[in-house]
């Protein structure tokens, strides 16, 4: 959904930003050397930002500034007149000045001990659970929140771009300077009104949409949701602040000592109130740490206002810069609560000064607060469908009268040139091409042909193998919905398809009747904790390059039927019946059992019929949408899947009776200025004996890419087993080792390490049955595990990944591999 999203704002360039002060230049000191993290800001406003590390700075405001003031410790203060609304490279000097006779000023790497500053922090660490809104029992609030995207640095040569043939018109009004060439171009525009109640006693937090309104997309669920995720709600005082699925250190962190510089630098009364500014910066590069200011009560230690903007050499990709102020009002002499959040995202393919890129900016405001009005447990429990349509279809004249601040004309344009726009034919071509590279799917009419990525595969069995399908499409919220598709194998000369449906009975409790057959060649044993997806199938028996023999392929034809129900938020409970029959699909792999170990009858093909029994507990999954499919936004969660499987025989010539239980567990861990640790165990075991075919598999992994719940150095049908138990590490350090290596520093590449291992047995009796097949059975019972290490952020899209195997080790084994993927990441 990212990928489709950043590709949509980067192609809708649809306005002109008419924003009424503009500057930008280089803040220098008298040696004509940078001045890095000096505070920048209109006087007499919250506007500012800090010079980068190079000095420089830009700076806009929706209102006309006529100065504008630069100011830095150890230096005068210089404050310049703005003649025009638009001053582009100003070249500015500090000069030294008398310092602060209060305070001690500190440069370069400051000292962690008899350091004012920090021990103005550790009184604010004394506090930080004593302040704003953890001063009361209960909460609640009213909330608005405007999201805007701007196109920026277009120059003439963009605009004359043959992708704008036909859509000249949207640069009628654009700003362009004559110096920089630089132009900004609102392209999107979301607002949202939500009431906010939480209760500190409990610990639980419950937001609830009002209404919503967007530029052009307002039916797009999956386009806010993902808004919503990219700018997740973050709390100052947290030690780790998470942005793009990244912990950046708080310069509030009990940890901040150890990366960040702090100084002591003025103090002053805002808002009748005595305060302490403070200036921070990081004490290295490549880190994911901030820069900037705050401003803080001499009494309460609470914050003020406080100012970060994320280094330009953070580890962080598609993201050139991160800048949020945050003002906090004083609702009496010691209560401090947050009334306005502003968050700017500079968007780019690269981290050049002149890179062309997207700004987002987020905006919220708080008003009305009410405190210890205790709710019911009840009233806390997240409702499992929350769309309300009367949400998004609230009339012009509600958001006049609701807002909390008027839209400026700038922003007025954008609802009323998108609405222009979309009428444009070059514009919904364009779109059209960026939503089949989004969703692999070619849409014509109410039938989506697709997916388009599925197209063609290869094994050894079927040779070369292209593959054909679609969809039934009427919108993202279709109450039912029909799939299905068609393969033909080159070598084996066969036809395979499959087709499945899906109803959606009940949308308040999400009741899902679903239903189809498959008929295709498989790889069995792809993966432990098994469904029965009818349209899946795993890369193992379709990848176009393999390591080794990917010849041992089953024939299957599946049929199943199952009801679903979500009774409670991301907690689904899900009966199914299923109904398949197993054969070799290769002469050189065999089936082959018996049926009867003291006749010793042998069967190749398996008849199975089979109850499910499921249970997918999903906490804090976000999804989009509310129609029999939904969309996961992409953010991780943890994951608790149980499944309980009764063979029976006899039923429609049912070959077995047996009992399955399986367990899978993810756990996703952000380890705070580690990095983030995923955690995966997976438990099963079978009861009664089975053939090869209905035997849990340990899964190999014979392509020349990691894939998750694999075994990097097992060949397929390598181990076998009827009880298992697995466990998998994997551990990303965001580049937090590398960022210490100057010769490595600049590449921004990620370290990875990683652990999987497996212990299983095999029973005596489900040897004796499996002698026919041939396969010599074994099971990883003295512990099969091996371990990796990887460079993550190769070209920000690329890891490279280095395997061992660490026991059972022989001539003939894979004892060393290596591993790629590709990923779009921040």
């Amino acid at each position: 959904m990212k990928k489709n999203f950043l590709s949509i704002i980067f192609l809708l360039f649809t306005v002109l930003s008419l924003a009424q002060t503009k500057v930008s230049g280089i803040v220098l000191d008298e040696d004509n050397k940078p001045v890095p993290y000096a505070n920048v800001g209109f006087p007499g406003t919250s506007e500012g930002i800090i010079t980068n590390e190079d000095g420089r700075f830009y700076l806009e405001s929706n209102e006309t500034r006529t100065s504008l003031q630069i100011s830095f410790v150890g230096y005068d203060t210089v404050k310049i007149t703005l003649d025009k609304a638009v001053t582009y490279n100003m070249k500015v000097v500090l000069k030294s000045g008398r310092q602060l006779e209060e305070v001690k000023i500190y440069s370069g790497k400051t000292s962690k001990k008899n350091n004012p500053a920090i021990d103005i922090l550790r009184k604010i660490w004394a506090r930080k659970r004593k302040n704003g809104l953890r001063m009361f029992k209960q909460y609640q609030m009213e909330k608005y929140e405007k999201v805007e995207f701007d196109m920026n640095t277009i120059d003439s040569a963009f605009m004359k771009s043959r992708i704008f043939k036909g859509m000249e018109f949207i640069f009628n009004s654009v700003d362009t300077s004559d110096v920089t060439g630089k132009t900004y171009l609102p392209i999107f525009i979301n607002e949202a009104l939500s009431d906010v109640y939480g209760d500190n006693v409990k610990n639980k937090v419950k937001e609830i949409l009002k209404a919503n309104k967007n530029s052009g997309f307002s039916n797009n669920q999956q386009l806010i949701s993902f808004i919503k995720d990219l700018y997740a709600d973050y709390d100052i005082y947290d030690n780790y602040l998470k942005f793009f699925d990244k912990a950046f250190t708080s310069p509030l962190s009990r940890t901040g000592i150890d990366v960040y510089n702090y100084v002591l630098a003025d103090s002053a009364f805002i808002d009748k109130k005595w305060c302490y500014n403070i200036v921070y910066y990081p004490r290295r590069k490549n880190e994911l740490t901030f820069k900037g200011d705050f401003w803080v009560n001499d009494t309460t230690w609470a914050i003020k206002d406080i100012n970060m903007a994320v280094t330009k050499s953070a580890n962080i990709n598609w993201v050139k810069e991160i800048y949020i102020a945050q003002q906090f009002d004083v609702l009496n002499d010691s209560v401090f609560l947050l009334k306005r959040d502003y968050m700017m995202t500079d968007f780019a393919l690269n981290k050049k000064e002149k890179s062309r890129g997207v700004y987002g900016k987020r905006t919220t405001l708080y008003r009305n607060h009410q405190f210890d009005i205790e709710k019911p447990d009840n009233f806390y429990k997240e409702d499992v469908n929350q769309f309300d349509e009367s949400v998004y279809t609230k009339p012009d004249e509600f958001w006049e009268e609701n807002r909390f601040e008027n839209l400026n004309k700038d922003e007025v344009g954008v609802y009323k040139m998108l609405d222009t726009l979309k009428t444009n034919k070059k514009f919904r071509q364009l779109y059209s091409l960026v939503e089949i590279i989004g969703s692999g799917y070619i849409q014509k009419g109410h039938f989506d042909y697709g997916p388009i990525f599925s197209t063609f595969g290869y094994n050894e069995v079927e040779g070369l193998r292209i593959r054909t399908g679609g969809r039934t499409y009427f919108g993202q919220n279709d109450p039912w919905r029909i799939q299905g598709y068609v393969a033909y194998g080159f070598k084996d000369d066969k036809f395979k398809y499959g087709l499945t449906g899906m109803w959606l009975l009940n949308r308040k409790n999400r009741l899902i009747l679903s239903g189809g057959n498959r008929r295709d060649i498989e790889q069995i044993g792809a993966s432990l904790t098994t469904t029965n997806d009818i349209l899946g199938r795993s890369f193992a028996s379709s990848a176009l390059f393999t390591s080794g023999s990917n010849g041992k392929l089953t024939n299957i034809n599946l049929s199943s039927v199952a009801l679903e129900i979500e009774p409670v938020k991301n907690l689904t409970f899900q009966a199914g019946f299923s109904y398949r029959t197993l054969a070799s699909a290769s002469p050189t792999f065999s089936l082959a059992y018996y049926t009867d170990l003291t006749q010793q009858h042998i069967k190749s093909d398996i008849t199975q019929s089979e109850l499910n029994l499921q249970i997918d507990y999903t906490p804090r999954r976000k999804t989009s949408g509310y129609g029999v499919e939904r969309h996961t936004v992409d953010s991780p969660f943890p994951r608790v899947f149980l499944n309980y499987s009764q063979g029976l025989k006899g039923v429609l010539n049912s070959d077995f009776d047996y009992e399955r239980f399986q367990l899978y567990y993810k756990q996703p861990m952000n380890i705070g200025g580690l990095g983030r640790l995923d955690v995966i165990t997976e438990l099963g075991k079978t009861y009664s004996y089975i053939p090869l075919g209905l035997m849990s598999i340990v899964p190999g992994n014979q392509t020349y890419f990691s894939i998750e719940n694999t075994f990097n150095l097992l060949d397929f049908y390598e181990f076998e087993a009827d009880t298992y138990a697995t466990i998998q590490l994997q551990h990303n350090f965001g580049g937090r080792i590398f960022s210490r290596i100057p010769f490595l520093r600049k590449l921004n590449w990620r370290e990875t390490i990683g652990f999987k291992g497996v212990y299983g047995t095999i029973s005596d009796k489900n040897r004796l049955v499996n002698i026919p097949s041939g396969l010599t059975y074994q099971a990883p019972e003295d512990f099969y595990w091996e371990y990796n290490a990887g460079i993550g952020n190769i070209f920000k899209v690329f890891r490279i990944e280095f395997a061992w195997r660490g026991s059972y080790i022989g001539p003939n084994t894979n004892n060393f591999g290596v591993k790629g993927s590709f990923g779009f990441y921040f």
